[in-house]
């Protein structure tokens, strides 16, 4: 079993995941079609997903990739996050993804997930901007994000081919700075002379 710290809902997928990973996304096939590139039906299988994680494993390995499992309320499966494209030098960004399936949707588990990888993004990959983008009619994900801390700040045509044609996307990102409290000396900074309250 892989530990994480208590509270936490994230952890690195295995390639013991591979079953349970398979079965998840065949029972939310149909739910999550809308907002995924087509799959075949190979793709729901457990060697397709074995095959998939290892990837994964050696992205994450190459430090290019973090994937993640969501675990849910009941120990099981939740659904996935991966902080995919780390690009290092005078970028240092990095871009999200997740789904969560269907039973479990709208209980928070997204929102937790997405603010434990932007933790992630900064205080462990040392990150200074993550991105992430949703169809521009995904009002739910785009909640999450914000709730996240995300700001939107652009449209962009065609982005993705997503169940089966391109589509423009509404483009999110998050700052390390933005997503840390301010420090005293940023405060005092950023106050009026002669100080806050001062008329």
């Amino acid at each position: 079993m892989t530990h994480r710290p208590s509270g936490e809902i994230l952890r690195l997928v295995t390639p013991d995941d591979a079953e349970e990973l398979a079965a998840v996304w065949s029972r939310n096939r149909t739910f999550l079609a809308p907002w995924e590139p087509l799959r075949d039906d190979a793709f729901f299988t457990p060697e397709s997903q074995r095959a998939g994680i290892e990837r994964d494993l050696a992205e994450h390995e190459a430090g290019r990739m973090v994937p993640f499992v969501i675990s849910g309320p009941d120990g099981g499966m939740a659904g996935r996050l991966t902080l995919s494209g780390v690009t290092r030098g005078a970028f240092q960004s990095a871009a999200m993804g997740y789904w969560v399936r269907e039973d479990l949707n709208g209980r928070g588990l997204a929102t937790r997930a997405a603010r434990e990888a932007v933790d992630h993004a900064f205080a462990t990959l040392g990150l200074h901007r993550l991105q992430a983008e949703t169809l521009l009619h995904n009002v739910a994900s785009q909640k999450v994000l914000r709730h996240a801390g995300f700001t939107p700040f652009a449209v962009a045509p065609d982005y993705l081919r997503i169940a089966g044609r391109w589509q423009d996307h509404l483009l999110f990102h998050v700052l390390a700075a933005a997503s840390e409290p301010a420090t005293a000396e940023e405060q005092a900074a950023a106050e009026p002379p002669g100080g806050a309250g001062q008329q």
